[in-house]
């Protein structure tokens, strides 16, 4: 099949690239000497300060002591190859739409790629992806999702390498936010993980998991400020690492504790947008016979709070409360 040769500029609001910050306007991907990579690791900033040592620990795993079970389970996207769509360029994999998310595998060998993917809510997500298989999530539920795979020729023009629509009409409602996707990436070797099954194997309860998982990361971990105002465009968090770190930025917190619960089963939704002026991320969980709770995960007997890691780790309780109010301040764009 013959590539379609359609030269245009991506643009996208630049994700994390001032986190915490006043929000960056739409600029192009390759602002940057040499573009943006697909996975940007960055290291934490020289004397930040690292985590106390961890009241619980992460290297051996613990048995419930309640009747809660706390065995991990980390669901492993695959690409089967039942159901796919593509050409020499690209292979998308559907085979598991039903179970909130698609398999994209780039086949060619140009350097900068851009997959974009568009759901019946008719928000697009841009990713970077390379050479190889990964998982991405179904975040708008079941419809059809149109998926272009783009290569870049230079500057900010990319040619359509494919491009396509696929039927996803069964999406489960959980799928999304049960599976590790390029933003939340963990699997069963994880550190992250052996944590949150030791401080869950205390709790009666999921909102005991949440509230366990939430009081450690915001003990453990202190915001990286040099980080947020250097880190690169395309930037993908490495929970293992800023769990040993102690450090890290707003999607470091929200990707570590979305890892931990969903590992507990706990559905688990990250999301990027605006808190007040500044652009964020943090997260909402479901809890069984309350529901989504967006935003907010934490019960003080009488009203539920809007909890957000990176504030609950930076401000004292009052001003955050204050800002945080009934969570008008958040505006979600984009979940992961």
């Amino acid at each position: 099949m013959k590539k379609t040769v359609r030269l245009f500029p991506i643009f996208l609001t630049v994700f994390a690239l001032s986190a915490c910050q006043a929000p960056n306007p739409p600029i192009s991907l390759d602002t940057s000497p040499g573009g943006s990579s697909a996975s940007v690791k960055t290291q934490s900033s020289p004397g930040s300060s690292q985590a106390a040592a961890p009241s619980v620990g992460y290297d051996t795993l613990l048995a419930s002591t309640t009747e809660r079970d706390n065995t991990p389970v980390c669901l492993t996207p695959e690409a089967p190859g039942t159901q796919t769509a593509g050409n020499e360029y690209a292979t998308i994999d559907y085979s598991n739409a039903s179970e909130g998310y698609i398999m994209v595998n780039y086949l060619g060998s140009n350097h900068k790629v851009k997959l974009q993917i568009t759901g019946p809510d008719a928000v697009t997500y841009t990713y970077n992806i390379v050479t190889g298989w990964a998982a991405f999530p179904l975040s708008a539920g079941s419809g059809n999702y149109e998926v272009s795979v783009c290569e870049n020729i230079e500057g900010t023009r990319y040619s359509v390498a494919y491009k396509g629509t696929i039927s996803c009409p069964d999406v489960a409602q959980f799928g999304p936010y049960l599976h590790p996707n390029q933003y939340v990436d963990y699997n069963g070797k994880c550190k992250v993980v052996t944590l949150a099954a030791n401080i869950a194997s205390s709790c009666k309860d999921d909102l005991e998991v949440v509230n366990g998982v939430y009081n450690y990361i915001i003990k453990h971990i202190t915001y990286d400020y040099q980080k947020a105002d250097t880190v690169k465009s395309g930037y993908l968090t490495n929970v293992d690492e800023i769990l040993l770190s102690g450090t890290g930025i707003c999607l470091d917190y929200s990707a570590v504790m979305t890892s931990m619960l969903r590992s507990q089963r706990i559905p688990t939704r990250l999301e990027v947008g605006y808190a007040g002026e500044v652009y964020h991320a943090w997260i909402s969980i479901y809890i069984t016979d309350v529901g989504w709770l967006n935003g907010i995960i934490q019960f003080n007997g009488k009203e539920w709070e809007l909890v957000d890691p990176t504030f609950g780790a930076s401000t004292n309780e009052k001003q955050l409360k204050s800002y945080i109010g009934d969570g008008s301040n958040y505006a979600t764009k984009y979940i992961y």
